[in-house]
């Protein structure tokens, strides 16, 4: 039996605008997410900033253009975000009544629940980020809500908050492309971000340190790219190290200095992609996108990894124990995986068709 289209809110991050060109992955998700569901023939409508495009829906601004563009205007930034973000929950609390689903995408997640009316309409939430203790206490609190973990090893991290649904994400295989003819350089994109231990070093959750030392140690060439929240870490940890050898490629900027296509055309031809993370990554987008380029991908065995690489066949888990020695023996043995096998595995599992079918799918779910 045919399932009625739905009427469907999404909530999304005002810090970034929803459209194509967009390659912050929460604000990529949304767009997917809502440009196959309005295919789908759903209306779908977002909550988000006014300068969000997606051609069929609807946009309803929460402020006129996303705040990563205004934020200098504001003598006290912070305050004005957080302003934005209390009436987007404001807002949300009168409108929810007008649709069947909410599905709430918002940074930080919970906000959108505070002065949310759970007997309106039901919402949806997807967890984004790693479900810290701090998160997982806040998230809890909200028993009527719906969450969803991007994967299994995210569900695990929720001690209190009751998780209805994984969901993984999904990529776009056509524009992520089959190429078996690889070229000789590896490499690595990820993000530069600003955070410090106690000490004050750059805490480098990505693991570009891993990436360089692994190339400096086995004289492979490799190409680096990535936003770079903090000046600082790239030039004290990466521009010293930037040879003939390794190269960054694209402008050093706080946002992706990338397109998804200049992206795809790296990922296609690179012998291996490099997920040397330091931290319990929820998904990792990059690892499937290389994947459904035909590229295999090492990483260390951490967060979502070993959900996504299908180990010996599609690429390489590595025990972080095993530091640059275990890098240095899965790209000895690169050669070995058939990149046809890594095309199959993204196909197969991390599509944008079998993410939407998914959300589809735990819409009428939670309807019932």
């Amino acid at each position: 039996m045919q399932k009625k289209p739905l009427k469907i809110l999404m909530v999304a991050p005002l810090k970034r605008e929803v459209s194509q060109d967009i390659t912050a992955a929460r604000n990529k998700f949304v767009f997917d997410l809502s440009k196959k569901l309005k295919e789908k023939g759903h209306n779908v409508s977002i909550l988000g900033t006014g300068d969000s495009y997606i051609k069929g829906v609807k946009v309803i601004p929460v402020i006129k253009k996303a705040f990563n563009k205004v934020e200098k205007e504001f003598e006290n930034p912070f305050y004005a975000h957080t302003a934005y973000l209390a009436k987007q929950a404001k807002m949300l609390s009168e409108i929810a009544g007008d649709f069947d689903v909410v599905h709430n995408h918002a940074y930080p997640e919970f906000l959108p629940l505070l002065c949310y009316d759970f007997s309106k309409t039901p919402i949806l939430t997807t967890i984004h980020s790693q479900l810290t203790k701090e998160t997982d206490d806040a998230l809890s609190l909200f028993k009527k809500g719906f969450f969803v973990a991007i994967s299994k090893s995210a569900k695990k991290l929720a001690k209190k908050t009751e998780i209805f649904q994984v969901v993984y994400n999904g990529i776009d295989t056509s524009l992520f492309k089959f190429n078996k003819k690889k070229k000789d350089y590896l490499l690595w994109i990820g993000r530069l971000s600003q955070a410090k231990n106690k000490k004050g070093n750059f805490m480098d959750p990505k693991g570009i340190r891993w990436a360089i030392k692994l190339a400096e140690e086995t004289n492979e060439k490799l190409l680096l790219s990535g936003n770079v929240e903090d000046i600082q870490f790239f030039k004290q940890e990466v521009r010293p190290h930037l040879s003939n050898k390794i190269k960054w490629v694209g402008k050093i900027s706080k946002e992706q200095p990338l397109t998804k296509k200049e992206v795809s055309n790296l990922m296609s031809k690179a012998k291996v992609f490099l997920m040397t993370i330091n931290w319990n990554e929820p998904f990792g987008l990059v690892m499937a996108e290389a994947q459904s380029c035909g590229t295999p991908v090492i990483a260390f065995r951490r967060g979502s990894a070993p959900e996504l690489i299908i180990n010996n066949k599609t690429g390489f888990l590595v025990d972080p124990k095993d530091k640059v020695k275990g890098l240095q023996r899965a790209l000895g043995a690169i050669n070995t995986i058939n990149p046809i096998d890594c095309r199959e595995n993204a196909e197969k599992n991390f599509s944008l068709d079998k993410m939407v079918s998914k959300y589809e799918e735990t819409y009428y779910q939670i309807l019932k």
